[in-house]
């Protein structure tokens, strides 16, 4: 039985219902909820900005090495037929794909190992029901993938976004960091405040040397 991936997403699959070919657009995903990253020929990328979350072992304590990442990549009707087309090719049911909308992924990040590991594939239809699960444990070295890449440029959109987060991602994380863990998450973010201002010092530097540039450009005419 399919079960569902997520309410809010049904709800706004309701108001874009796919039509032929011709005139298809992928279903829209609630933007207060996931964050876009980029769009190929093929697919929108988006993470759930809402949901990412830090791991939590056995006893509750939290892991800021560990990212939980919840992920959709909607079709274009193009690849909405390739798929199809490659299960026909190796004999398989494609029956419950005629209303084929795209996939969810569900991401595991070790930050510190730079590895990012697809837990589940879940092919969602248009109302953003789950049609079919896999569970393929896939490991990626992120550091192996182009900056050309589509995964790649996903993957570090998500790693980026975490480190300028990491206070909201901790306040949607279930559990509770160690007295040591507290003292690194402190420390790091400390760290990076101080990175934050010294690029946005220098962004503002090179913001206003090409409007002395683009100034003396006006004068010299």
């Amino acid at each position: 039985m399919s079960r569902k991936w997520m309410c809010a997403l049904a709800l706004a699959a309701a108001l874009n219902f796919g039509t032929a070919e011709a005139t298809y657009t992928p279903p829209k995903v609630p933007e207060d909820i996931y964050q876009w990253v980029q769009s190929s020929e093929r697919m929108n990328y988006f993470f759930n900005k809402k949901e990412m979350s830090y791991g939590v072992d056995a006893k509750g304590h939290i892991d800021l090495d560990v990212l939980i990442v919840p992920a959709i990549k909607t079709y274009d009707h193009v690849q909405i037929e390739d798929v199809r087309m490659k299960r026909s090719w190796r004999m398989e049911s494609t029956a419950a794909l005629g209303d084929l909308a795209g996939e969810a992924n569900y991401l595991t990040f070790h930050l510190a190992r730079g590895v990012v590991t697809i837990d589940a594939v879940d092919l969602i239809d248009s109302h953003f029901w789950t049609v079919e699960h896999s569970e393929p444990k896939k490991e990626v070295v992120v550091a192996n993938l182009t900056d050309k890449s589509r995964d790649g440029i996903f993957y570090r959109a998500i790693l980026d976004y975490e480190k300028d987060h990491r206070t909201e991602i901790l306040s949607h994380t279930k559990g509770t960091l160690t007295e040591e863990e507290q003292k690194r998450f402190e420390k790091e973010e400390k760290h990076h405040a101080k990175e934050m201002k010294k690029r946005k010092e220098k962004e503002e530097r090179e913001k206003k040397e090409k409007e002395e540039q683009k100034k003396h450009g006006q004068e010299a005419e």
